[in-house]
């Protein structure tokens, strides 16, 4: 009962922080950029922060974290390993859905970074134009982040990892960078219950660019997954088997 106190406590504080955030350093963000990632870095780190003094959930970065111009393909579990990918890397750039432009404070910041949007239910469509906003955005180097599964996953689950990074690779001719994680499991998709532990990104050994599509795709899959599961049995996660 304490550990669900703690956890409705830590989603209050952490909710009200984000306009808290956004508000204190709009008059710098409107007109600078950097302004924006500041406060996108305050809100991460205090997030974490929290985590770690009400919930009792440690957040721990492990890897080399890359700091020149790369593609970060991520396993994605949870907001969470937004925030600690976010927090990590030095000028990180998201794939994102649309629909997070929508939203209030978080639409405006990532607008003003220059987040890549993508329409999902238009695969086609939404690859192309994603190809061309990446292009476009070329002139400012950086860490292009792309979650390779869409959408989060919950720990336990598979879901086939999308030709949208396999694109980007190929146009990009940059390394890319495996990104695992158990978030997931101390963080989940749904629900309000937060779990004490220590939530893990690691940043992977990278892939040379100019790998052959499949060999390429199979290769990042199998590093994060395995990577991802290991991080999970170091938590404590034990997946349910179907009956």
């Amino acid at each position: 009962m304490l550990q669900w106190i703690r956890s409705i406590t830590f989603i209050v504080l952490a909710t009200v922080y984000m306009p808290m955030i956004g508000v204190f350093y709009a008059p710098w963000a409107m007109f600078s950029r950097r302004g924006a990632y500041a406060a996108c870095k305050a809100y991460s780190a205090g997030t974490m922060w929290l985590a770690r003094v009400v919930v009792g959930m440690r957040c721990e970065i492990r890897g080399e974290v890359p700091d020149g111009a790369v593609l970060v393909a991520a396993k994605h579990q949870s907001f969470l390993d937004i925030l600690m990918i976010f927090h990590a890397l030095p000028r990180a750039k998201f794939i994102m859905k649309r629909e997070i432009l929508m939203m209030p404070v978080i639409g405006q910041y990532a607008k003003r970074m220059q987040m890549i949007a993508v329409n999902r239910g238009k695969r086609g469509a939404a690859i192309s134009k994603m190809l061309a906003d990446v292009k476009a955005g070329e002139a400012e180097p950086g860490q292009l982040v792309i979650y390779s599964q869409g959408t989060r996953v919950a720990p336990g689950l598979s879901v086939p990892y999308k030709k949208g990074t396999a694109a980007l690779y190929e146009q990009m001719r940059q390394p890319c960078v495996p990104v695992a994680t158990n978030a997931g499991y101390f963080w989940p998709r749904r629900g309000l219950y937060r779990r004490p532990g220590v939530a893990v990104v690691e940043f992977l050994t990278p892939i040379a660019p100019g790998m052959e599509r499949a060999a390429f795709m199979a290769t990042l899959e199998k590093t994060v997954e395995a990577h991802s599961d290991a991080l999970l049995a170091e938590a404590g996660f034990k997946a349910t088997l179907p009956v």
